[in-house]
């Protein structure tokens, strides 16, 4: 193998950064939407419905932006208002429990997802605080990038209004000679927006200067911008030297409030000193406060105050009134301002320059080192310190004078990595560790008390209960003990009257984003529900991935699947089977809520006939004795006139049902026989699309008809809709859309949306959801590949488009661009594209379907799937540009009459955007297949789309955002739909192709909103290495917790008993032993994924001794000298840690497990012996143990009671991963890099045949097999990845001692484990090789990827192919991917290697392109589009392990 691709499979988790600002709306915008408590603005405005009554309670809430390693995702949060009291207060629909503050329940719903070719490493949001202006957002990027963005409306995404760079060869001179920096760039802004300011390789201040309103950089050429709502934009930059103002060694920096110029605080630290020096060296650091001139760009130092303790490592500004700084020190928090300043000592620690006054305590002790912090309102500040516990400081002031500090404890929650308030009433925790919580609080007493809460069970806000996913199952009266909201009353016996505001803040969880890193470790094994005769792909999805993940109390262990299996309740045999239908049957008397009534019959369309089933306790055979048509295939079916009637459409003709009676049968032969030259012979019908009151057909000749229903006498009569009649253009798909709700939300975007808004007043008093009104339209697309909606009966065009199926990234009305020249440009075009047209001709969309999942908030998506298995996905939005009638002059003076009267009902202000859906495989799908997009609504409680075919996949609606999980273990499936009723709840039916009905449930305990479906067991400790024992299907997994000894207890143990007596003696030093010490107590857990019920459950617990930690656990297979038969044995491999004065000692044990069921110990230890050094890796090579104990490999034997050692090899400094391929040995040091070793028999000698001879920290190391090539993978601290070969024969490799460079890639995460997993073999080449290996690899960031070997000519393709996209796409925030994916040496010396990988995070870019540009590129690079997607999608299918 000498080519690898590089493939990311479950994207970053971890939230690195968070921040709040009006991405998508103005404050204003929101506010005025709030107290107009209609949802009746423009867009329905981003901000949220608070009920009319609490109107005050709910600001305007911004927009949440988080940031994951290179994710960029923007939120927006919806509330859900509570109910009014006269509607019986306590009505158990609302999404999660407690009412509080007027809010029922809150979520997280995205606006737009981004996946950058960089890390972001730090974010602001630059705003200047205006009523109208939104706000930007600026990133920062290794080593001096800075990228702002803004929304923009017109295509409902963000795009770039201004870079910044300061790289490259002209700014060499900024890093002052220095190769390697501690961290990236850190920005910052100012709270009047004035300007922003970035600190880039440690010394340089780089001030970025906004635009003043109304003026920017783009130009005046803009005229759909209303200047009202720009986003704060930057004008210019320049750079400030701080070495020139004398402050070195920079800790942080912000800008502060109450000045008329930005005033830029600095803390810095004059001479660097460290924990050793204290007692000569302490309060080394200082803040300089500069105002800053942009105009002159001058930085006069304005006050300063130096001696503040050496461990200050963070500035926060005080908001206004009071204004000044607060430097928060591991031990105490210092306020600062020009005039005043005071202290707060958090525990016994801090210290006080001499001569100071005297310093206030906290009456608890807690530190405060790497805590994050956030303003709940203008004087209290909350902190999130590192064990995950919240605190809240109130500045006490009167007027402008601080007069002291106050501390107080509240509850614990997650342990996070960034805090930000949103608005008036949220905030957020992002955890690199945990699930991130987004929880509402409330200063002072709440407006509604929250409802009886009994249960006290715990304190905390614990994200760890996946409780999105009980909030789906449970009914609200269990709501409570999920969210944990208790009433938090701070009783402060010294100030009791200075505190009112923080005495009483409440808090309730209303969302949590899953998180799955820090992947530390994982381990391939069977699911519950596996199927043991699977074979190929199916076989694949009997695996999942069981991850160490988590730290702390937020450690769990993750259980992922890439591929769903649903649990099956019974299945039976149905060859030939085309499709299956479930209905409703409601006698006009049924009282059922819609969402809960169960379905009344089955109907399967078999090739020559259909079978009904009635669907009540069990499923039974009813065809006979009902009149539904029987004698042949069914086309659909479905419910008409408000679930009272069904109806049936078949080839020929249709029938409507009440219940088991038919009440009306249409035929279409009649009507055809006009139209048709040949009378006799009946018109067949193609697809039907139902929407109550409408069914619409489409023909076999390409023309449509549609059946009208009349809701008095429930009848339905044949209307051919003239207007396309007489067009005599093929129609290659078409669909209903049924636009329902309080205001459907097409309305909003019509050119009179401003006269019919407003009218939404329930005119229908007689109660069945009188609130609902309903616009039904007709979406079309003809086989010329143009797009039209219509207007149903009426058939007026309301939005048309042309060539649908070329997926351009956004769709706006024809008529809305202007009429005349669009058809112009057309003529012209034609001449040049007739080469491409050959090619893209037999590409046209055969299914199309259009839906509006719940949601107040949701918009409609749109869905056209391709003859080539292309899904196109299309999200609707709301764009007002300027008026129109500047576009009216331009038309042509004889067709403006027309469209004078026919613009203003026309959608123009419909606006499409293309959403990216990651579905790999394709199939051509012949123009008659069956329709396979099946839209569900509730299946185990989620929504989305089902794409049938012969890779199925789940499209799951989640925030607005699609989860796309594929189904694989039951190969092709040709039918699906939805199954609810007594012994199936919210179920679903499939049909494979094998012939087999299956009935179903999703498994219940994963959650589907995630990349990969995932199960999070809380373990309350950190998870470190797990493996499996296959035979019994056990996990062994090393846990750590963390307990609390006495100091004494902790030092008898480190030190010579010498000291202690010592220290006994000194009578001063007797109440610091009283102290306690916090220590990590390890332990080995054995668990077991029990069969029924998929409940984790821990069988047997191994505890290791005091001071012990327990570094590596494997299954190994030993080979017994004495019985000569093999052993299976779970072998520990552990360390003392006992401080640097005690030399390092491990042990090495080895347990049994017991075969028999029923005994007391599922293991028994076996052998156990005290080593020399660290024990950190083990692994067994051919019936031996190679163990790895401090810096020596040692080989041993096993008799059954012994272990002897017969071969060792010397390591360089310390082992940290050791892997074996037949008798081969590969280890990676911990700072030397990797060395190759091999194992002879005969003369028992372990002997180096390679080595890598750069310095490199290894993190994880692994065998790629690619045939009988073998190659070495190492991944290491800079976030990089290299492929190694061992060649003797080649010159460089001087005589074989050196590894050489296969090929290198900056990963941009911290990769922790390689797992080898055998490729399967595509389908069409029998030739390829069989024995072909792919890694899995998981990362410090929560992502999973893998990199797999590829054929020579395959990668000469792509790779040419990802070269011509580093220029052809637009990235965003302008990012270079090759610059990206350099490796990354940081300032060590490296020699590059050969760029033999491709990176398919930058190739996944060619499917969104428009089909005009794929066809383009492809023809550039000399292949064709159906060969690149190809290759695509064997690479995927290859690699689709779980």
């Amino acid at each position: 193998m000498s080519y690898a691709a590089y493939k990311m499979m479950h994207w970053p988790t971890g939230i690195d950064h968070c921040a709040a600002g009006f991405i998508t709306h103005c404050p204003s915008d929101a506010a005025a939407f709030c107290s107009a408590a209609a949802a009746s603005g423009p867009e329905g405005d981003v901000g949220l419905v608070a009920a009319a009554r609490h109107p005050k309670r709910l600001g305007p809430t911004p927009n949440l932006v988080v940031a994951a390693a290179n994710v960029l995702e923007v939120y927006a949060v919806r509330a859900d208002a509570a109910a009014a009291d006269g509607a019986g207060g306590a009505q158990p629909s609302s999404s999660s429990g407690a009412v509080f503050d007027g809010i029922s329940g809150a979520r997280l719903e995205l606006v737009c997802h981004y996946r950058l070719h960089g890390n972001i490493e730090s974010m602001a949001i630059l705003s200047d605080g205006a009523e109208n202006r939104r706000d930007s957002i600026a990133l920062a990027f290794r080593d001096a990038k800075i990228t702002c963005l803004e929304f923009d409306d017109a295509i409902h995404g963000l795009r770039t209004s201004s870079m910044h760079c300061f790289e490259g060869p002209e700014w060499q001179h900024l890093k002052r000679g220095r190769e390697s920096f501690a961290w990236g760039p850190v920005i910052k802004s100012d709270p009047l927006g004035r300007c922003g300011a970035a600190l880039v390789y440690g010394l340089q201040m780089i001030i970025l200067k906004s635009a003043q309103v109304g003026q920017s950089l783009v130009g005046e050429d803009e005229p759909t911008r209303a200047l009202s709502s720009a986003a704060v934009r930057i004008e210019s930059s320049y750079l400030i030297d701080l070495r020139a103002l004398d402050t070195n060694h920079v800790k942080d920096f912000t800008f502060v409030h109450g000045y008329i110029e930005p005033v830029l605080v600095i803390l810095h630290e004059r001479e660097p000193t460290w924990a050793g020096r204290i007692s000569s060296k302490h309060h080394t650091c200082m803040i300089s406060a500069f105002s800053i001139s942009m105009t002159l760009k001058q930085h006069p130092m304005i006050w300063s105050a130096a001696n503040i303790p050496h461990d200050a490592y963070q500035i926060l500004s005080v908001p206004p009134p009071i204004s000044g700084v607060l430097v928060i020190c591991a031990n105490s928090i210092h306020y600062h301002s020009q005039s005043t300043s005071c202290s707060l000592a958090l525990n016994n620690f801090a210290s006080q320059p001499d001569g100071s006054p005297e310093i206030h305590k906290v009456n608890f002790h807690v530190e405060l080192d790497a805590a994050k912090a956030t303003w709940l309102s203008n004087d209290i500040v909350m902190f999130s310190a590192k064990t995950g516990e919240m605190l809240l400081l109130t500045v006490v002031y009167d007027g402008r004078t601080v007069q002291k500090l106050d501390l107080m404890k509240s509850k614990a929650s997650v342990i996070s990595s960034g805090v930000t308030t949103i608005g008036s009433s949220f905030f957020f925790l992002g955890s690199r560790v945990g699930d991130s919580l987004l929880v509402q609080f409330s200063c002072g007493v709440p407006t509604s008390v929250i409802p009886d809460i009994a249960d006290e069970r715990s304190a905390d806000i614990e994200g760890d209960l996946p409780f999105s996913k009980r909030l789906k199952r449970v009914p609200s009266d269990i709501l409570q003990d999920v969210t944990s909201v208790e009433e938090l009353s701070f009783q402060n016996n010294m100030l009791p009257n200075s505190l009112e505001s923080a005495q009483k803040i409440s808090y309730v969880v209303r969302d949590a984003l899953v998180n799955v890193g820090p992947l530390k470790d994982f381990s391939y094994g069977l699911r519950v529900n596996a199927d043991p005769n699977a074979t190929g792909n199916a076989k694949q999805s009997n695996y999942e991935l069981v991850c160490c993940s988590g730290h702390g109390k937020n450690g769990a262990l993750s259980v992922l699947q890439q591929s769903i299996r649903p649990d099956l309740i019974t299945e039976v045999e149905l060859p030939s089977c085309r499709g299956i239908w479930t209905v409703y049957y409601k006698s006009s008397r049924g009282h059922t809520t819609e969402d809960n009534e169960y379905h009344a019959y089955l109907i399967i369309s078999l090739e020559s006939r259909t079978m009904v089933l009635e669907t009540g306790d069990d499923l039974g055979e009813v065809t006979e004795t009902v009149d539904y048509y029987v004698q042949g295939a069914t086309i659909t079916a479905g419910n008409l006139f408000g679930r009272r009637r069904v109806i049936q459409v078949y080839a020929t003709g249709a029938r409507v049902l009440d219940g088991s009676f038919m009440t009306q049968e249409l035929n279409f032969t009649a009507l055809s026989s006009e139209s048709s030259s040949s009378g006799s012979e009946p018109l067949g019908v193609a697809s039907a699309s139902i929407a109550d009151p409408y069914v619409l057909l489409k023909m076999v000749d390409g023309t449509i008809q549609l059946l009208v229903g009349d809701h008095s006498t429930c009848a339905l009569s044949i209307n051919a809709p003239s207007t396309l009649t007489s067009r005599g253009e093929r129609i290659s798909a078409c669909t209903l859309y049924h636009d329902r709700g309080p205001e459907p939300w097409l309305r909003k975007t019509r050119g009179d949306a401003w006269l019919s808004s407003g009218v939404t007043v329930a005119v229908d008093v007689s109660g069945s959801s009188s609130q609902d009104q309903s616009d039904i339209y007709c979406i079309i697309c003809y086989e010329s590949g143009k797009l039209e909606i219509f207007e149903v009966p009426s058939f007026r065009q309301v939005f048309s488009v042309g060539s649908f199926f070329s997926g351009e990234s956004l769709l706006v009305d024809a008529f809305a661009q202007g009429f005349t020249e669009d058809s112009a440009e057309g003529r012209q075009d034609e001449t040049k594209v007739s080469l491409k047209k050959e090619v893209a001709n037999n590409i046209r969309i055969v299914e199309l379907a259009m839906h509006r999942w719940s949601g107040q908030f949701s918009r409609p998506f749109l869905f056209g799937l391709l003859n080539d298995g292309t899904l196109l996905c299309y999200q609707a939005y709301c764009y007002e540009g300027l008026e129109s009638n500047i576009k009216g002059t331009s038309l042509s003076p004889d067709g403006s009459v027309d469209l004078g009267n026919a613009s203003d009902s026309r959608l123009k202000n419909l606006r499409f955007h293309r959403v990216s859906v990651d579905i790999t495989s394709r199939e051509d799908i012949s123009s008659l297949a069956r329709p396979r997009i099946t839209i569900f609504n509730n299946v185990g409680g989620y929504e989305g789309l089902f794409l049938s075919g012969t890779r199925p996949v789940w499209v799951m609606v989640c925030r607005q955002r699609f989860r796309v999980h594929p189904q694989l273990c039951d190969g092709p499936i040709e039918a699906f739909t939805v199954l609810h009723n007594v012994n199936c709840s919210h179920g679903l039916i499939y049909v494979t192709s094998q012939g087999f009905l299956k009935i179903c449930q999703l498994p219940s305990a994963y959650n589907y909103d995630n990349y990969w479906p995932v199960q999070k067991i809380p373990l309350h400790g950190t998870p470190h290495q797990v493996t499996y024992y296959a035979e019994q299907s056990l996990y062994p997994l090393i846990v750590s917790v963390p307990v609390v000894r006495p100091l004494n207890q902790v030092l008898s143990i480190m030190a010579d008993q010498e000291m202690i007596h010592h220290m006994d003696n000194d009578a001063s030093s007797a109440d610091d032993l009283q102290k306690t010490y916090t220590v990590e107590e390890f332990e080995v857990r054995v668990l077991e994924l029990e069969k029924p019920g998929g409940r984790w459950e821990t069988r047997s617990t191994i505890p290791m001794q005091s001071f012990e930690n327990a570094l590596t656990v494997r299954i190994v297979t030993l080979h017994n000298t004495t019985t000569k038969e093999n052993e299976t044995l779970m072998a520990i491999g552990t360390a003392y840690v006992q401080g640097e004065d005690v030399a390092a000692r491990g042990r090495v044990l080895l347990f049994s497990f017991t075969k028999s069921e029923n005994s007391q110990n599922l293991v028994t230890e076996v052998y156990s012996k005290e080593s020399k050094g660290a024990v950190s890796a083990v692994a067994s090579l051919q019936g031996h143990l190679v163990i790895a104990s401090g810096p020596k490999i040692t080989l041993n034997k096993w008799n059954g009671s012994e272990l002897t050692a017969v071969a060792f090899y010397d390591a360089p400094l310390h082992v940290v991963s050791l892997n074996i391929v037949k008798n081969f040995v590969l280890f990676g040091d911990i700072h030397k890099s990797v060395y190759f070793l091999s194992w002879k028999e005969q003369g028992s000698q372990l002997t180096l045949l390679a080595k890598d001879f750069g310095s490199l920290d290894c993190f994880a190391t692994e065998f790629l097999i690619d045939g009988s090539t073998l190659s070495l993978v190492v991944s290491d601290s800079d976030k990089n990845l290299q492929i190694f070969y061992y060649a003797p024969k080649m010159v460089e490799s001087w005589k074989g001692q050196k590894l050489l460079s296969r090929a290198e890639l900056h990963v941009g995460a911290h990769m922790t484990k390689f797992l080898r997993l055998q490729m399967l073999p595509a389908q069409g080449l029998a030739s390829e090789k069989t024995n072909r290996f792919a890694l899995l690899f998981g990362t410090l960031d929560g992502s999973i990827g893998c990199i797999a070997p590829v054929d020579e000519l395959t990668f000469r393709r792509l790779q040419s192919l990802q070269r011509k996209l580093v220029d052809a796409v637009s990235h965003v925030c302008g990012l270079n991917p090759r610059s990206f994916r350099q490796f990354k040496s940081n300032g060590k010396a490296h020699r590059p290697g050969p760029d033999n990988i491709i990176d398919f995070e930058l190739l996944t870019y060619y499917e969104i392109l428009s089909l005009e540009e794929q066809l383009d590129m492809a023809q550039q690079i000399g292949t064709t589009r159906a060969q690149i997607l190809s290759n695509f999608s064997d690479i995927s299918l290859g690699t689709s392990f779980l």
